[in-house]
């Protein structure tokens, strides 16, 4: 208990301690480079200069105040036009009526010590309370500032556990849209979101798939770049390298000159910040780097400051993205007259310190900026500025409850949440036209101008807008870009092409290079059968089953349809050797029935001979079915009528076999063999023979007709139209009777060959069985092997070589004795012996 009473009493005298203690700045005061007290004061940080010089840290001594040189026009015109709008809203009579609004603007010097530095003069303020106790309040209702994302992120992380509000006019990086982490955080310019995804558009829309990248290595540059990369991987843009540095990094500076320098890409994406892009262009010039295509960001693309004949040299032609230009009326003529006698008092108060005890020393580089006011116009962030201020005033304006006639209620205490709060709800209309409000992530609509670095014919330099992007607009209406008005890097009119890989044409497909980006890439053409209709397509596409590509494999055509044809080479000296047996066939049945009466041709039945010759004939014949485009008819007819007809010709072959032996066999004592195969027999026989194919054939074609059949699986480029069997089992039914008569006749005749020398018929049969057999039993395995067409002209050859086979086998011996022996036309001659002669004439 007592333990517990002395911790109570040791905490009480503490906290008294801390009520009495004195407010106590620590180090020399960071004084404003331009101020003016108000009812209202508002802070900006601007860097005014962008070179920073620090002092000797030898520690000898107390160091110097750090020290800024190198004007930095543009931020110049910034913190002008914040005094403007704020001298604006303190004559106003609608608006804050009865308030007035003060300022206090300071140098950040483009460095992030300055920054720091400015930030704590800020938020201290010189004035304390009686008896030098802090008064509890904080002097500033709200921040401008800062031009870089970099010093805003320091800026707000500092301020943000105070709820202190701050409104940059160009702080653009996405991060600074996390409410979490930046909860009193506005801007009245969009986020770098919009900016990196429009690049992204505009190379799309420019057809370039292969760019260069550098960025800064900040805030700024390394949240931009990073949304830009992923947009446009989606995109389909190939990035060959992705290089950053910072201003005080000399060496990644030359890294980076060096990587563009030997790089392939004509495009580079510079999300540069202003400071880090001077730098970029002087090293780009020494290099005598040229003929790249910059584009640029909303930093640096209208700095007039980069547009001279040295930098034109390297960046001319420079696409980018820009706040639009707005004319704040009343501002130009404001900067050369109202500024300098309102805020500069060294003008007026000669060899008097200012109310901070400085020199006038420190004005000396802007007072050279008195009388010009050229550039004014061109200062596209003047806009933001002036929004941003007058933000400010209608936020202040509802909380200290302002009415027009009866002013502000000024004894309200206004806290820096309340600002904030109030920030949420401002919507208004500017009196350029503009109404401004905050999103849920404190930004603005992002609209952007489009602008083309050209040299105007008198020399002059210009930001020509060649188009615009509206993210408040539908998406297909949000990007609008007149190519026609732009001229491109170098002076040309003509865009410059940046790929990896030139596009490959249709009939070809994208084949990605291993190890590289997807842009860079080898063109395949399509395999036999596939196409593409289409520049750069990533796979060719099948044909369907009847088609086939062409030769630039762009377009799938009908396939071609092969068959034997009565038109082609092979189809016509088959025809011809059909049409020749026919007529040599005819030609022989003419002479034999002429000499009909000969014994020679009565021999061994002439009726026998001529019905060999019909069938011979109708052989013949039978082949011209197989040419020609095959119809269901045809194919029925062709494997039916060369079945039927060559069981015809080999039926009369065996019955001529089978007489021979008998004829001779008769010549035995007591041998009565001839009388059961007279004539009457060998008709019945050739018809009983003939009958049994037909009805394989009937039973073949009623069971599965052959039918024409396009085969697409033999050739993959064409159709062979044929005919399908139907059922395999009839056609080798066919072959094989076919077959079995053929050696049935060839064993007989065989057997025969020993007859008497004079009477050779049979010898002749045999060889021309021993040829028939021979020829289809070749025929089998080439009609297997054989390709589409040739097939068909394979099994027309094995009809007509065994047909002529025949003919010539057993037909040429008699023709040769009719018309070149006529001698030996005689009875002794047609057989050997006398005893045989009789049954020759017999068997007539």
């Amino acid at each position: 208990m007592l333990l517990f009473l002395y911790t109570l009493l040791l905490l009480h005298q503490l906290h008294t301690k801390a009520g009495n203690t004195l407010c106590r700045m620590m180090g020399d005061p960071k004084y404003p480079l331009i101020s003016k007290n108000g009812d209202i004061n508002i802070g900006a940080l601007f860097p005014v200069h962008s070179t920073e010089t620090l002092p000797s840290f030898e520690f000898t001594q107390k160091p110097q105040p750090l020290s800024c040189s190198s004007m930095n026009l543009r931020d110049f015109r910034l913190a002008q036009i914040m005094i403007f709008a704020i001298e604006e809203i303190n004559n106003s009579e609608s608006l804050l009526p009865n308030v007035s609004i003060g300022y206090q603007i300071y140098d950040t010097c483009g460095s992030r010590l300055s920054t720091m530095s400015a930030i704590m003069g800020l938020m201290n303020g010189q004035e304390f309370g009686a008896g030098d106790r802090c008064i509890g309040q904080f002097p500033l209702h709200a921040i401008i500032g800062d031009s870089e994302s970099t010093a805003t992120v320091i800026l707000s992380r500092t301020t943000g556990p105070f709820k202190i509000p701050v409104i940059s006019h160009s702080a653009s990086c996405e991060c600074l849209g996390n409410r979490k982490d930046y909860p009193s955080f506005f801007r009245t310019t969009a986020s770098d979101y919009h900016q990196s995804r429009a690049l992204a558009y505009i190379i799309k829309d420019l057809g370039w798939s292969w760019v260069g990248a550098v960025n800064s290595d900040n805030e700024y540059g390394n949240y931009g770049m990073a949304i830009f990369l992923k947009i446009a991987q989606e995109e389909g843009i190939c990035v060959e390298y992705s290089a950053k540095f910072y201003r005080t990094e000399t060496e990644k500076l030359q890294k980076v000159v060096y990587t563009i320098k030997k790089s392939t890409a004509k495009v580079v994406v510079a999300f540069v910040s202003f400071l880090e892009m001077g730098l970029l262009i002087d090293q780009l010039s020494i290099q005598n780097i040229t003929g790249l295509q910059m584009i640029g960001v909303k930093s640096w693309i209208t700095s007039e400051n980069y547009i001279t004949p040295n930098s034109f040299r390297v960046l001319g032609g420079s696409l980018g993205f820009a706040m639009r230009k707005i004319n704040i009326e009343g501002f130009s003529d404001y900067v050369t007259k109202a500024f300098w006698e309102t805020a500069i008092p060294c003008l007026y108060i000669e060899g008097i310190s200012s109310q901070y005890a400085l020199s006038c020393r420190r004005y000396e580089d802007l007072l050279v900026l008195k009388n010009y006011n050229e550039d004014v116009t061109e200062h596209r962030y003047s806009a933001n500025v002036y929004e941003a201020v007058y933000a400010v005033a209608h936020s202040l304006h509802s909380l200290l409850k302002c009415k027009e006639q009866e002013g502000c209620e000024k004894g309200l205490t206004i806290q820096p949440q309340q600002v904030v709060e109030a920030l949420k709800k401002v919507n208004f209309t500017v009196k350029f036209g503009d109404r401004v409000w905050f999103d849920s992530t404190g930004a603005t609509v992002a609209q952007y101008e489009i602008v083309n670095w050209q040299q105007n014919s008198d020399g002059s330099f210009q930001f020509k807008p060649v188009g615009h992007y509206d993210a408040s607009l539908p998406p297909d209406q949000r990007f609008v870009l007149k190519t026609e008005n732009i001229i491109w890097a170098g002076g040309k009119l003509q865009k410059p092409r940046s790929v990896c890989s030139e596009s490959c044409p249709p009939g070809t497909r994208k084949a990605t290079q291993k190890g590289r980006p997807v842009c860079c890439y080898d063109c395949i053409p399509c395999a036999e059968g596939e196409i593409s209709n289409e520049t750069d397509s990533n796979n060719c596409k099948q044909c369907p089953e009847e088609y086939w590509s062409n030769a630039e494999k762009n377009k799938c055509v009908l396939k071609a349809v092969e068959f034997l044809s009565f038109t082609e080479v092979m189809g016509i000296v088959l025809v011809f050797f059909s049409l020749f047996g026919v007529g040599l066939t005819l030609l022989v049945a003419i002479l034999f029935y002429s000499k009909r009466d000969t014994p020679i041709v009565k021999a061994n039945n002439s009726e026998l001979s001529f019905l060999l010759l019909f069938s011979l004939t109708l052989c013949f014949l039978c082949s011209l079915t197989f040419i020609g485009r095959p119809t269901e008819w045809s194919c029925m007819l062709r494997h039916t009528a060369f079945g039927i007809t060559f069981v015809l010709c080999i039926s009369c072959v065996l019955g001529k076999t089978i007489v021979v032996l008998m004829a001779f066999k008769t010549t035995l004592p007591g041998s009565d063999v001839m009388k059961w195969f007279g004539p009457e027999q060998q008709r019945l026989s050739v018809l009983a023979f003939t009958l049994i194919q037909v009805l394989i054939c009937v039973l073949w074609l009623t069971i599965s007709t052959p039918f024409p059949y396009k085969n697409m699986k033999y050739y993959h480029e064409k159709i062979i139209l044929e005919c399908s069997l139907g059922s395999t089992i009839g056609f080798w039914a066919v072959l094989v009777y076919i077959g079995l008569l053929a050696v049935l006749c060839f064993i007989l005749a065989f057997l025969a060959r020993t007859l008497p020398d004079n009477f050779n018929e049979a010898k002749f049969i045999t060889f021309s069985m021993l040829i028939f057999c021979a020829v289809w039993i070749t025929f089998i395995p080439g009609y297997i092997s054989s390709p589409g067409k040739f097939t068909v002209a394979v099994e027309i050859f094995a009809i007509l070589a065994s047909s002529i086979g025949l003919l010539f086998c057993i037909f040429a011996p008699k023709c040769y004795i009719i018309l070149c022996k006529p001698e030996q036309n005689t009875k002794q001659h047609s057989g050997g012996r006398e005893q045989s002669s009789s049954v020759v004439v017999e068997l007539q």
